[in-house]
């Protein structure tokens, strides 16, 4: 495995204007497209056949097999077939697609085509976060170019095939990143997530057959078609194939997305971005968004991967690395993030919506230096109430960073019982301005 940076995504993100046709095909873009559409390719099979032997699994977090989740799409279902591109990253800490979109959108385009060809749908969806208009306009102009370019629209470069691309704006609930709720808010309801089955990949968007995959996904398959699938096979793990975009913030000097083979580990790319902020140590961190369990400075060699995460007792998720030093308050920062759960529970079910109201309240009072060391019991037993048993893993990704503060930083929560309030200074955590305060 590479240890070092693999711009393949991200290979022409500081070009001028890169997000302009122009600049996208400069640099080759769209060949993907014609090479997939020529009739030597072999058509759709042999595009579902390229992307399940390059290993690539979902990006948005589960690490499903893409090519099978495509595979299982019924051909001999006489309705129409869709393409969802779930764009909806709203989740604390998870920020590569947003980025990705504003940089380079015609990479995603060109994804959607060859990926609706290969499932041999006629309509796909870009589902875009409400609040990122700039990023809606970004990708709305992109796909006007590729209609005017003939990459979209009706008898695509003579091959016969046909597709329209609609960009949808989402109404802004986190909730709709779960994909029957993505579904639910595509088709004009409120997100809430569907009992399955039925599977989208049955009954999905108008109950069709659908496909949904997650931005990363779908513009990593232009550089498989393009290169090959033993290209991309020959990065990352045995069971982690290929490059992802690795985001990292908070304490760290050089915050940003580093593209980099599946399985490098904390330690490297804490090195490539030029460590820890100057004068501080890491303490813990969450491997892939906030609703990740939490890993700490004992994991810093773990493989960031679907298994070697796991193995540690976290997800890879979304790659969200976001880094504390010792100068955070590990209780204040799972409230800020069990307090976004708790906002963004659709309601559908009981446990996630009571449940998170009462993890909200359990967690502030000890967090004020109230209750007693018997709360953290109360807390896990609520978790264990809400895990498993949501009607989707928003309730279960609202205990993870809870159960695993707790498990590593049972004094620091007890500390603030004995303090009578929280024993860290806020200031002190914080990167923009820490000249004065202490921890």
């Amino acid at each position: 495995m590479a240890d070092t940076l693999t711009p393949v995504l991200t290979d022409n993100w500081g070009s001028e204007r890169s997000w302009t046709l122009a600049a996208y095909e400069e640099q080759g873009g769209y060949g993907a497209l014609k090479k997939a559409l020529a009739p030597d390719f072999g058509g759709p099979d042999a595009i579902i056949a390229a992307v399940k032997d390059s290993g690539l699994r979902g990006r948005g977090g589960a690490g499903f097999p893409t090519g099978m989740k495509w595979s299982f799409i019924p051909q001999d279902n006489p309705r129409p077939k869709y393409l969802v591109v779930n764009a909806d990253e709203s989740e604390p800490g998870t920020c590569k697609d947003i980025p990705l979109m504003m940089a380079t959108p015609h990479t995603l385009v060109e994804g959607v085509i060859i990926s609706s060809f290969a499932i041999r749908a006629n309509t796909a969806f870009i589902y875009i976060r409400g609040e990122v208009l700039h990023v809606i306009r970004r990708v709305q102009a992109a796909v006007a170019e590729a209609y005017a370019a003939g990459h979209l629209g009706k008898n695509i470069h003579g091959s016969g095939y046909d597709l329209d691309l609609v960009v949808h704006a989402g109404a802004g609930a986190y909730i709709c990143g779960e994909e029957t709720a993505l579904l639910e808010g595509l088709e004009g309801r409120r997100g809430q997530p569907r009992l399955r089955p039925p599977f989208p990949a049955v009954a999905g968007l108008y109950a069709s057959p659908t496909v949904i995959n997650n931005v990363e996904s779908i513009a990593s398959v232009p550089s498989i078609i393009d290169h090959g699938a033993e290209w991309f096979a020959s990065m990352g793990t045995e069971k982690s194939k290929g490059f992802g975009i690795f985001s990292l913030s908070g304490h760290v000097t050089r915050p940003g997305q580093y593209e980099a083979p599946l399985g490098i580990t904390l330690r490297e790319l804490i090195d490539l971005a030029g460590g820890i902020r100057e004068g501080h140590q890491l303490k813990f961190w969450t491997p892939g968004g906030s609703s990740t369990p939490l890993l700490t400075d004992e994991h810093l060699d773990v493989p960031l991967d679907f298994e070697g995460v796991g193995a540690a007792g976290s997800m890879l998720g979304t790659r969200a690395l976001q880094l504390f030093d010792e100068t955070t308050c590990v209780v204040r920062a799972v409230l800020r993030w069990t307090e976004f759960y708790k906002h963004e529970s659709c309601g559908k079910c009981t446990p996630c919506r009571e449940g998170t109201w009462w993890l909200v309240q359990t967690l502030a009072a000890l967090e004020k230096g109230q209750g007693s060391e018997a709360d953290l019991d109360l807390l896990l037993d609520q978790c264990d109430n809400i895990l498993g048993r949501s009607f989707c893993a928003l309730g279960d990704g609202a205990t993870s960073p809870i159960s695993s503060s707790i498990q590593y930083f049972r004094d620091e929560y007890l500390a603030h019982l004995q303090h009578g309030g929280c024993p860290f200074d806020p200031a002190a955590s914080t990167t923009f301005a820490t000249a004065g305060a202490s921890a």
